[in-house]
């Protein structure tokens, strides 16, 4: 290129210098009085002149066509290299070259922005990039997946989804770090938002980092109930045994004749007992082993589930249905362990229906685009009201009468050690969706 641009350098001040001494040398023979030669200079001159304006136009034009064709990303142009004159092919020579070099530039551009694209992709972290408009400028696939969207171009799409998201998006500043809960179709999210900034080609844009917390705060929570678990069946074991000892010791004695003595000491014996019982079965949710994962066929696995369902239900009034795709689907965890939960939650199913004539209980498993196995269970029984589904697997916590409120918390500690997730999906339907990772 540097050679090319020299040569026209070259010419360019050849041409110059050819006009200044035409026209130096028709001022001359125009002082003398020799005004034929002075006439053949001056056309000679004028001739000059015309050439290069002509040539000067031809070129504007062919570089003005090629910016027009950059802007419009054309960038197919192409100037021919054979033209009859030297100057002709050497300045379309140098456009051609010119749109090359431009056209590798924007390739290699896009190539990156793909790049960057994809490494923005395989982060498990949502990206939003918004401007003061709320308008979407970038995005990940993880912030479209936590937000529950397919296509996002600005934040009042998420009114669709919870109107007070679109407030905390639209009014956040940078250095915000905020938290804020919402539910899309499959899970209730614990959104945690990041805000910082950034100024690019004079336009203020707000750069939002999304997490999804759910499992931080569940881990959390669990690890806190198994603390004070641990604790209260510690201190009321330690505490109610030596009274059941004690009271049993009492009855043994031959000499205890009093019959009110003896009622209240079978009392006490039965009524520790009973708490004692009681207490064991809240300590098993502190106790839940390792688990032993292997593969195995979801398919089998949910039709024996389903075989023990149905002798939980005598009347026969609740159908059973099942759909598992692909048929050769295959979880790897801790098969005892996830029965334990299946169980359990068929168990609560047909307590919820109870004599309903048309009840029906669904059994959904499949592999999503993330490769996670998910299991849905789901049944038309009455709808947990959303108090109580907020509660629902808290220890203790038991809308049933005589219940311990201990199986779904038992439940959401074996999928918390399986590496996977239980969710009550909200709905006209009451939907338990395990997801194992």
């Amino acid at each position: 290129m540097s050679s090319l641009l020299r040569q026209l350098t070259d010419k360019y001040w050849f041409r110059v210098l050819l006009s200044l001494s035409l026209g130096i040398t028709t001022t001359l023979l125009a002082t003398n009085g020799t005004f034929v030669w002075m006439g053949i200079c001056l056309c000679t001159l004028l001739w000059s002149l015309w050439w290069q304006l002509r040539l000067y136009r031809h070129h504007t034009r062919q570089v003005l066509f090629m910016i027009d064709a950059l802007e419009n990303n054309d960038n197919s142009f192409h100037f021919p290299e054979e033209e009859s004159t030297s100057d002709n092919r050497e300045i379309n020579r140098a456009l051609n070259r010119v749109g090359r070099i431009l056209y590798n530039v924007k390739a290699d551009t896009a190539q990156q922005e793909k790049y960057y694209e994809l490494i923005l992709n395989c982060i498990s972290t949502g990206l939003l990039v918004l401007n003061d408009n709320g308008a979407v400028y970038q995005k990940n696939e993880e912030a479209l997946r936590l937000l529950g969207l397919s296509v996002f171009t600005h934040v009042q799409q998420l009114s669709q989804i919870d109107t007070g998201l679109v407030e905390i998006l639209s009014s956040c500043r940078p250095g915000d770090k905020l938290q804020t809960t919402f539910n899309n179709e499959r899970e209730t999210v614990n959104l945690s938002i990041r805000v910082s900034d950034i100024t690019v080609r004079k336009e203020h844009l707000r750069i939002l980092t999304l997490n999804n917390i759910n499992t931080e705060l569940d881990d959390k929570e669990i690890d806190s109930w198994i603390g004070l678990t641990r604790v209260l069946t510690h201190e009321i074991m330690n505490s109610v045994t030596p009274i059941t000892s004690l009271s049993d010791t009492l009855l043994s004695l031959t000499d205890t004749k009093d019959e009110e003595i003896c009622n209240g000491l079978q009392t006490i014996s039965s009524t520790g007992k009973g708490l004692l019982s009681f207490v064991e079965s809240y300590r098993r949710f502190t106790r839940i082993p390792v688990p032993e994962p292997s593969l195995f066929y979801v398919k089998a696995f949910i039709d024996r589930m389903v075989e023990l369902a149905k002798h939980q239900n005598p009347d026969g009034n609740i159908s059973f249905r099942t759909d598992v795709s692909p048929a050769d689907l295959i979880l790897y965890a801790d098969e005892n362990l996830i029965s334990q939960v299946v169980i359990n939650l068929l168990k609560n199913a047909i307590q919820a229906i109870g004599d309903q004539t048309d009840g029906c209980i669904s059994i959904h498993a499949c592999c999503n685009e993330a490769e996670e196995v998910i299991i849905e269970v789901k049944n038309n029984g009455p709808v947990i009201p959303p108090e109580v589904a907020e509660h629902i697997f808290i220890p203790f916590f038991t809308t049933k009468e005589g219940g311990s409120g201990i199986g779904l918390s038992i439940s959401r500690q074996i999928m918390r050690l399986s590496g996977g997730s239980i969710t009550l999906l909200p709905g006209k339907e009451t939907r338990f969706i395990l997801k194992f990772k």
